[in-house]
C-alpha cells in the first residue's frame, strides 16, 4: 500500500473515532453517526487499497 494512503486511511479512521467518542461524550447522535460513517469509510478504502497491492503481486 502507497505510504501516504495508509496515512490518510488511518487518519480519517482516528478522526471518525475522536467525533464518535466525543458526540457519545456530549449526547450528539449525529456526531456520533457521522464519526462512525468515517471509521467506516476508511476501513473500506483501507481494504480496497490492500486488494489492489493484492493484486499488483
Amino acid at each position: 500500500m502507497a505510504a501516504g494512503k495508509k496515512v490518510r486511511n488511518v487518519a480519517k479512521k482516528t478522526k471518525g473515532r475522536m467525533k464518535e467518542t466525543t458526540g457519545e461524550a456530549v449526547g450528539n447522535e449525529s456526531l456520533a453517526a457521522k464519526g462512525a460513517r468515517e471509521q467506516m469509510a476508511g476501513d473500506a478504502k483501507q481494504t480496497v487499497q490492500k486488494a489492489k497491492d493484492t493484486l499488483k503481486h
